[in-house]
């Protein structure tokens, strides 16, 4: 485990690495699929990636639930529903008291307007490397991709001043929540680094 940024340590974490990638790849290409091996991985590079590891996890089990809930879901290999749940609400809920307001079938439509750019916001910083471009920038794939997931269509007329807005709004409410989380496991980064 490199210690190269909070979102890469918060991905990393949670990440088990294998010593015998070459032998699954020729399981699964050989047999169309996986065979479980209970072998156990030793070393030191197996010691020292749970050594950081269980630094960075640490820093992690202390965030409130909340935080905790985004940035597992933004970072964790694995995501299960109640976490993304749990993390579109943190953020669906920032954006309602930082916007102005809205009549209740907007309010109603926001909600998957939440969960369209929140996939977008992880997208871009996908196992934390973020690198990814935005892949929906244009209001109509994003409209074409909210009616593709959840069956709610979007207006295209007037979308800058309809959606426009709470688009950017969600983006920075996902920056905000997303620094609050990161700030503890960069915290501890710069401790382990002083340490090395």
């Amino acid at each position: 485990m490199q210690l190269n940024g909070a979102r890469q340590a918060w991905h990393d974490c949670h990440h088990v690495p294998s010593d015998r990638q070459g032998v699954f790849l020729e399981q699964m290409g050989l047999l169309g699929t996986k065979i479980q091996i209970t072998e156990k991985q030793r070393g030191a590079g197996r010691a020292a990636h749970q050594a950081l590891a269980g630094r960075v996890q640490s820093a992690i089990d202390k965030l409130r639930a909340p935080l905790r809930a985004f940035g597992d879901f933004m970072y964790c290999p694995r995501l299960d529903a109640d976490t993304q749940e749990l993390a579109e609400e943190v953020i669906f809920i920032l954006v309602q008291r930082r916007s102005p307001r809205m009549t209740a079938a907007k309010r109603e439509r926001l909600e998957y307007v939440v969960k369209g750019a929140m996939a977008r916001y992880r997208y871009m910083h996908q196992g934390g490397q973020s690198a990814n471009a935005d892949p929906l920038t244009s209001p109509e794939g994003f409209r074409a991709w909210l009616d593709a997931h959840y069956g709610v269509q979007l207006e295209s007329t007037n979308w800058e001043r309809n959606w426009g807005g709470v688009i950017r709004l969600i983006f920075e409410c996902c920056e905000d929540v997303d620094n609050l989380a990161l700030a503890p496991i960069a915290d501890a980064i710069k401790e382990m680094r002083k340490i090395a």
